[in-house]
């Protein structure tokens, strides 16, 4: 069935809301950048009800577009460090922020009313929600309908031949003549020499025709027009692997994915319901089961790998960029739960934030513990931890002791739990809506109520938290003098299950060490421990935390692969957020699992205190079993371009990457296909042996092929390997920010056996 209900599927259903005429009718706003930097844009939402159009009025032709899909919120008022600068000359009911997706950055608007302001941020608050809530028929529609409007040059709602061939340049489609013609004239019923959206859809479903999923179909379909109730059960028994349920999760399907009310009626689905189901979530590779919170949540907090940002107030690189609170609210929209704060004396006996000695700018200590009291728990209610390098006099150690019992309250951990030294540390669980401090102690938890400790720290213990960042002066021994720094006892009081202290060895760590302790190990320190004593690295980490970072030399804001330290079970493994690329991809791979709460619990060899696991030789752990994963690499769909050159159209190839223990580090590419971004076919099969399963990350990689020089970049999708799901799958591409790109995907058949 053609998709003739096709139209505005956006705009018709609230075109009649009063906000929406506004916004249609358009506005001039104020785009605010600084407090310096404040032009007047015009704004207005375009007929398609999706994309937001703006220019000056002065500039010539130019202007911009972006989509509402672009956008994640809108915050009211002067909800942004910009127009919090700019409080005094615009009132809040004024003001407000559009947030997009991923790490680009805000838009800050000013307009002319309250009543204009209020139109644009409910107007775009629905179309947000309106896009959100989309299925995935809704969304394909309205794609459909976006490259009508984009090809439409004359705007007369009509598409003529010339028009359809510069769409398929801009769709990434390499057709010769003749074909595309012929499609043309077979959608043009009415012979009048230009498509009408109805017809154009049509000729995107002849364009869109899915010969691999159709030979599938094939291979189950009796009489190749549908797939019985049976049929369905035997697909996803034999190539979904789904065994037992398959017969219910079939009648499902149908009821879910079939389009026409015959094939509901008869129990049976058509190929594009089949097609429907394959591209849906349940079609994809990552096992639903595993999207939500569906791990013990009650063990030790040193039995879980936790999401953690480096220097999080950074937004750039390490020497002069910027500092903003901004960072931490992406960080912790991304499931971060360890935020780090660079605290330094500031003016008026007000504590600053910024990376000491280097000309990145300030921000202030209250204001960002400010931000992380209203953001900590909106992505995941598991405990916070806030890493606290502390540069501070004493006197502005207390002041930053009173913002953080004055503005967090009851969030702030300051108690043990059940009023005992702990042998073991509290579980997540326990934890729930709590924000943990990581800063050095007087003492320990044991002297918690002895009032005659001194109000000192040795340098041991200042070197614990002060990261060592220039990677030359690392271990000089001037660092290693036992100079006394002191302490306020107002800070010291607060710290609990997070006592920072200087690393003394393994052996000493076995004898001495309580579990409440945490040691920093910069990404050297960490290697040369990890090639030296892994199996003894392991065995520390199931009792205490570690948390590794960044070397000082990454002024550039890189990162080093998160997977090496995972593999020694370092459980915060502190990466630079702002810092797109494959160590990010990973990380956000690790954590998409589990409700994108921030914690991963350790597989159970990495949780036992006598583990003889050691990542070099994963052949000689107990109950080791590898296995064979063979991907099937079948088709590419609608890859975004990449060169936005007139006439380029992409070379694509994809790449898989295994990340895990040594062993298991491997790659393998199919070839590359000539100028096709819009349906590339391999049908090449890669094949991999995973050693330990449990710790393996699998990545996705399209490259647009380029033979005299690096290939570009075209999406990436990362997963853990316990994760996915078998049989014939499409994988939902990312653009380089993590951000999705529908409906660019690729279709692969996946298995996954014992090696014999």
């Amino acid at each position: 069935p053609v998709l003739l209900h096709i139209g505005f599927a956006v705009a018709e259903s609230i075109q009649d809301d009063p906000y929406i005429q506004v916004m249609m009718a358009g506005s001039t706003l104020r785009k605010v950048k600084s407090r310096s930097w404040k032009k007047n844009r015009y704004f207005r939402l375009l007929e398609d009800g999706l994309t937001i159009w703006y220019k000056s009025r002065w500039a010539g032709r130019g202007h911009s577009t972006f989509s509402v899909t672009d956008l994640e919120a809108v915050r009211e008022g002067h909800q942004s460090e910009v127009l919090l600068s700019i409080a005094e000359e615009f009132p809040a009911e004024l003001c407000f922020t559009l947030v997009f997706h991923g790490r680009q950055g805000n838009l800050d608007l000013v307009a002319e009313s309250p009543d204009e302001a209020q139109a644009w941020i409910q107007g775009v608050r629905k179309l947000i929600h309106k896009t959100q809530t989309m299925d995935e028929k809704e969304r394909l529609d309205q794609w459909v309908l976006d490259w009508f409007h984009k090809a439409d040059k004359n705007k007369d709602g009509k598409m003529n031949f010339k028009e359809v061939k510069k769409l398929l340049k801009m769709m990434n489609v390499e057709m010769n003549e003749d074909h595309a013609l012929h499609l043309f004239t077979m959608a043009d019923k009415s012979e009048s020499g230009s498509l009408e959206i109805e017809q154009f859809v049509f000729f995107y479903k002849m364009l869109t025709q899915r010969d691999e999923v159709w030979k599938v179909f094939q291979d189950y379909s009796e009489d190749g027009e549908k797939l019985m109730l049976e049929e369905l059960e035997s697909f996803l028994s034999v190539e979904q692997h789904e065994g037992e349920q398959s017969t219910q999760h079939a009648q499902e399907l149908i009821e879910c994915y079939e389009p026409s009310e015959t094939g509901n009626e008869q129990g049976a689905m058509s190929l594009d319901g089949f097609q429907m189901y394959l591209c849906s979530q349940e079609g994809s590779i990552f096992k639903p089961e595993h999207q939500d919170l569906y791990q013990d949540m009650s063990q030790p907090l040193s039995h879980y790998f936790i999401s953690s940002s480096h220097n999080t107030y950074l937004l750039e690189d390490q020497l002069r960029g910027q500092s903003s609170l901004e960072a931490y609210i992406q960080a912790l929209k991304r499931g971060c739960r360890c935020v780090e704060v660079d605290c330094w004396d500031g003016y008026d006996e007000d504590p600053v934030v910024y990376h000491g000695h280097t000309l990145t700018s300030k921000i202030l200590f209250k204001d960002v513990i400010s931000t992380l009291k209203e953001y900590a728990f909106r992505a995941s209610e598991f405990p916070v931890i806030l890493s606290i390098e502390n540069h501070c006099s004493v006197e502005q150690q207390k002041v930053m002791a009173q913002y953080l019992r004055q503005i967090l309250g009851d969030m702030l951990q300051t108690t043990l739990l059940d009023g005992q030294v702990p042998q073991q540390l509290p579980s997540p669980q326990e934890l729930k809506g709590k924000i943990l401090l990581k800063a050095k102690k007087i003492g320990g938890l044991e002297e918690y109520l002895d009032e005659t400790c001194t109000d000192e720290v040795s340098d041991e213990e200042e070197m614990a938290n002060c990261d060592a960042e220039m990677a030359s002066t690392e271990d000089s021994p001037e660092k290693k003098s036992k100079a006394k720094s002191k302490m306020s006892r107002e800070l010291s009081d607060l710290v609990v299950y997070c006592k920072s202290v200087h690393f003394g060895g393994f052996e000493h760590a076995r004898s001495h060490a309580k579990c409440y302790e945490i040691s920093s190990f910069s990404e050297s320190k960490a290697k040369k421990l990890a090639k030296e004593a892994g199996t003894d690295f392991v065995q520390y980490n199931t009792r205490q935390l570690s948390r590794t970072y960044p070397s000082g030399l990454r002024t550039d804001s890189s990162n080093y692969n998160p997977q090496d330290m995972w593999s020694m079970g370092c459980q915060i493994v502190a990466l630079n957020f702002q810092t797109a690329g494959l160590e990010m991809d990973l990380n956000d791979g690790l954590f998409r699992q589990n409700g994108c709460c921030g914690y991963v619990i350790k597989p159970d060899f990495m949780r036992d205190g006598n583990t003889q696991f050691s990542p070099d030789k994963p052949e000689e752990r107990e109950g080791y079993k590898p296995l064979r994963l063979s991907i099937q690499v079948i088709s590419g769909q609608q890859l975004p371009k990449v060169n936005q050159k007139e006439g380029s159209i992409v070379d694509p190839l994809v790449r898989v990457e295994i990340h895990g223990v040594p062993q298991d580090q491997a790659k393998d590419e199919t070839s590359h296909i000539n100028n096709n971004g819009f349906n590339p076919v391999w049908n090449e099969t890669l094949d991999f042996t995973i050693h330990t399963p449990e710790l393996a990350l699998v990545r996705f990689v399209v490259e647009d092929y380029d033979k005299a020089s690096r290939n570009d970049f075209i999406g990436q999708y990362t997963l853990p390997f316990t994760c996915i799901q078998p049989g014939y799958r499409h994988i939902h591409l990312l653009s380089k920010d993590g951000t999705a790109i529908p409906p660019s995907s690729l279709f692969v058949n996946i298995s996954i056996s014992e090696l014999t």
